[in-house]
């Protein structure tokens, strides 16, 4: 079995390729930074060592690396059994006075990523009539709020793919889950001086996709809506 997970250097990409090396998943992983994934590999190696782990540092806000990626991954696992499209950005601020190009960049990494690189393997998973993909949108993809600007437009964007997505691998045996997390306790909220207990962790993420993922052939869980015991911040 073979888990593909992009963002999987820390947070809660990194928890959720944990949780499947956990349950004994080969893994190949994708992140920006070359040094943090390559060190993510060496840990994840050591706490699981019955099992192939593999990375490599692409920049999947570009298409041209996105679909490098998808070649990797294709010549380096015969089956696709899990896809999760996690890689993500942040830029605050409201339409009228976020930085420019600040929709063009979150676009391109929060939504273009996951378009390029699930084309890229789709035609395995096709072809083997099986595999889970999980994509990674947010409740800012269903409810707009102040100083979310183009990064709620790109969340609602992803949803938009992610729903097409399902309905056009249903007959092909392709399951696809949208992941739509409030507030989760990552590298973003340090210094915040919001309280780690108000706020999710990345493992309770990373525990409800593998739970989406064990299911019989004939259930998928369609979204997963998972907010802070408080609500929203």
């Amino acid at each position: 079995m073979t888990a593909v997970i992009t963002g999987a250097s820390r947070g809660i990409g990194k928890a959720i390729a944990q949780i499947f090396a956990l349950h004994g998943y080969n893994l190949l992983l994708c992140a920006r930074n070359e040094n943090t994934v390559l060190d993510t590999v060496e840990e994840l190696k050591t706490s699981y060592p019955h099992i192939s782990i593999d990375a490599q540092a692409f920049n999947l806000g570009h298409k041209a690396q996105a679909q490098l990626f998808g070649e990797w991954v294709l010549t380096n696992t015969d089956t696709i059994d899990i896809l999760v499209n996690n890689v993500g950005t942040f830029i605050q601020g409201n339409i009228s006075d976020e930085p420019d190009g600040a929709l063009e960049q979150m676009l391109e990494v929060n939504l273009y990523s996951a378009y390029h690189t699930t084309r890229a393997v789709l035609p395995k998973m096709i072809a083997q009539k099986s595999g889970h993909i999980f994509n990674m949108s947010s409740i800012a993809g269903l409810q707009a709020y102040p100083n979310g600007g183009a990064y709620s437009i790109s969340k609602f964007a992803m949803l938009g793919f992610s729903r097409n997505l399902r309905q056009e691998l249903m007959p092909h045996g392709v399951k696809v889950t949208t992941v739509i997390p409030g507030a989760v306790y990552t590298d973003s909220w340090s210094g915040s001086g919001v309280s780690r207990e108000r706020i999710m962790e990345a493992e309770d993420i990373a525990t409800m996709i593998y739970a989406a993922s064990r299911l019989s052939i004939a259930a998928t869980v369609e979204e997963i809506i998972i907010r802070p015991q408080l609500g929203d911040l």
